[in-house]
């Protein structure tokens, strides 16, 4: 693997936020992960982008490495954090793109400041409140209380998970484990479960069609799509399917990829397939 930097940035809204910096000559790429993720999640796609982009993978608010405010979870502090970010490196007109939460994360963004371009990977373009009541919503979203589980007993449940059959290794193990802290061999939530619930609330109100319609820079949606086990996947399905129809109408020139028979951490399955994508829509 390319050699990474591992590096901290203070934020003037109070945030020690860390970031991979994986270098590269191109214009900007800051690439953006999910909810309960981390900037590690990208470490098998950032490598095949630095040879067109200077590539940054960050850690968002009480993610990864980065530090834990107590409150400051809406999307106004989140992009805030980013523009913050930016400013410091001196990172003018990037491209964004997001994974999951991500993908929110960057269209709010693009909503108030300057980008060239928005990637949303399996992200951004249901809005939770068309489809359902917030107390309909909360108890999807919330996370298990998996504190104080051994590290081997839960590496142990995660090489068995169906979705990463295939692509287990050590260096997934870390990848994973950056989600996390760990302490006497047990891990515990990086992103505590009640400031979990305080974004899983901001987007659920967060309205993609509303924010699609006022960004002016291209957007690229990738959507992941699996056959649903279960009558839980085929509401999500549904949801996708709806945000999809509203986006061709509110945003009819953005790009469209479906990925057939992928899991939505497609940073992890597909880094190839969607580092391509990427490339392709940013037309380097």
């Amino acid at each position: 693997m390319p050699t990474v930097e591992g590096r901290f940035a203070e934020l003037d809204t109070g945030v020690r936020m860390h970031y991979r910096d994986w270098g590269g000559d191109g214009p900007p790429l800051v690439l953006l992960h999910g909810l309960s993720s981390s900037s590690r999640i990208w470490d098998w796609t950032a490598p095949l982008l630095r040879e067109h982009f200077r590539v940054i993978a960050v850690d968002q608010r009480s993610h990864g490495l980065s530090s834990q405010p107590e409150d400051g979870y809406g999307f106004d502090e989140v992009t805030a954090d980013l523009d913050s970010f930016l400013r410091i490196l001196g990172v003018e007109r990037p491209a964004l793109a997001g994974h999951s939460w991500g993908a929110s994360v960057a269209l709010a963004h693009a909503l108030t400041r300057p980008v060239s371009a928005v990637a949303l990977v399996d992200g951004g373009i249901v809005s939770l409140a068309k489809g359902a009541t917030w107390d309909e919503m909360a108890p999807r979203m919330r996370p298990p209380a998996i504190d104080g589980t051994p590290v081997d007993t839960f590496l142990g449940f995660m090489k068995r998970w169906p979705n990463l059959q295939g692509l287990w290794s050590d260096e997934l193990g870390e990848m994973v484990l950056s989600n996390f802290e760990v302490r006497d061999g047990k891990i515990y939530r990086a992103l505590a479960i009640p400031n979990h619930m305080k974004i899983a609330k901001a987007i659920f109100e967060f309205d993609p069609g509303a924010a699609l319609t006022q960004i002016q820079a291209p957007v690229l949606t990738i959507c992941c799509v699996q056959e649903p086990a279960n009558e839980e996947g085929r509401r999500w399905q549904r949801m996708r399917e709806a945000g999809l129809e509203e986006l061709r109408r509110v945003k009819p020139g953005a790009r469209v990829i479906v990925m057939e028979d992928t899991i939505h951490d497609v940073p992890v399955q597909r880094p190839r397939e969607l580092a391509e994508h990427l490339i392709s829509f940013l037309g380097n």
